[in-house]
């Protein structure tokens, strides 16, 4: 016959009182609870029991409360106790007599007994790619299959030259400029709307200036690994600096550096506390100018904005009929062209449009010439390549309304 007794609660012993009439147990759920004896308690700490409602205790199996292991490094030794770091927390326990401990080594251990046992001689990383080596570094540097230049930048010349003399200048005067004595511009905000051009200048001014380009976007740098994505910034900046000329680029900045506050998260704080290490960092012989984008400029944390960093803005904006013309007069010089294309008619049918959404005309244009059996683009299918971007426009709500081109 089998007997099923009523249940009852496990615990597990984490200290008993000097006087042995005190045991301090930990439940599952981890809250912790006190039981008393007027005789002394025959427990001794790791010990698992179960207890009833009528404080009845025995003593249970001990895998029924399986101890978890950690992991962690080894970071200051002292005479009786060790400092050691697990998932990026420091953590105190005893010192083991028996084991020939030294800071940095990799060790196992658990909550009951301490340290168990030496894994490695040198600290184990947390992270399962590769260490941030040149190899990672010369992802990020761009190398633009043609060569742009400001010719391909169609309209926007208050830009261009706003550009030409916050970047390009100091770039290609920097001893000049150095002689004179003046602080160099490291940092320049590019801030506006999604679309107007931002990347594709800062690809044009590095070619221009002959200058090596680092190009980082900012979700791709963000990196669940603790540390990671600070050590990739530190040696980006470090690699720059030995460059005759370099530009470094942040997309979208504002993903990575929110302004810091009680609620913000940790891995937000580490990064922008390395960006501005490394914008500080830089000595008066760095040919190096920081640019950096974003939407949502008042997002980004108020201590890059501060003279020395971000501290210089340059705000794109929609086009306007006249830079739309010039847009697509110059987005269409490397294409196959076979009559003259009504650039002006498509520019005033086309307000509140953006210069990533004017491109978009000729890649639909072309795949209707194709259909047709051309290899070069005429008027209809300039219009047409209009037509269907004005529709998918409304599809995806833009504030717009879509444009029809007229016929005639």
């Amino acid at each position: 016959m089998i007997e099923i007794n009523e249940p009852a609660t496990l615990a597990r012993v984490i200290s008993i009182s000097s006087d042995l009439k005190y045991a301090y147990l930990e439940l599952r759920n981890g809250s912790t609870v006190t039981c008393s004896s007027t005789e002394p308690i025959d427990l001794t700490p790791g010990d698992v029991i179960l207890f009833d409602s009528e404080s009845n205790i025995e003593k249970a199996p001990q895998d029924l409360w399986p101890i978890e292991s950690w992991i962690g490094i080894i970071r200051l030794l002292l005479f009786d106790r060790v400092v050691f770091d697990v998932g990026g927390r420091l953590r105190i326990t005893h010192r083991p007599p028996h084991l020939n401990l030294r800071v940095g080594n990799t060790v196992e251990g658990n909550d009951i007994d301490g340290i168990l046992a030496i894994l490695s001689e040198s600290p184990i990383r947390y992270i399962d790619l590769p260490a941030v080596d040149e190899v990672t570094i010369e992802h990020f540097k761009s190398t633009p299959s043609t060569s742009p230049s400001f010719q391909d930048f169609g309209g926007f010349e208050d830009i261009k030259a706003r550009a030409r003399e916050l970047i390009t200048l100091p770039l290609e005067r920097h001893d000049e400029l150095g002689r004179i004595g003046a602080r160099p511009i490291k940092g320049v905000l590019f801030s506006g709307d999604p679309g107007t051009g931002k990347t594709m200048l800062g690809r044009i001014i590095a070619n221009e200036a002959n200058a090596q380009f680092y190009l980082i976007s900012g979700p791709e740098v963000l990196s669940k690994w603790y540390g990671q994505s600070e050590e990739l910034i530190r040696k980006v900046f470090e690699d720059a600096a030995n460059q005759e000329r370099a530009i470094i680029f942040f997309d979208e900045l504002d993903s990575l550096a929110l302004q810091r506050g009680d609620n913000s998260h940790e891995a937000s704080r580490r990064i922008v506390g390395q960006l501005l290490a490394s914008m500080d960092g830089f000595t008066r012989k760095a040919n190096v100018v920081v640019i950096a984008t974003t939407n949502r400029p008042q997002d980004i944390d108020v201590a890059l904005r501060r003279p020395g960093r971000f501290d210089w803005e340059i705000n794109f904006y929609l086009p306007s009929e006249r830079d739309r013309e010039e847009i697509l007069v110059s987005s269409a010089r490397y294409l196959g062209i076979g009559e003259d294309l009504p650039h002006e008619r498509v520019a005033q049918q086309t307000p509140g449009w953006s210069p990533a959404e004017l491109a978009s005309i000729w890649s639909e244009a072309a795949l209707l010439s194709v259909a047709d059996g051309r290899d070069s683009l005429l008027s209809e299918d300039y219009l047409g390549g209009l037509e269907r971007v004005a529709m998918q426009r409304a599809r995806i709500g833009s504030s717009a309304k879509p444009i029809k081109p007229q016929e005639g």
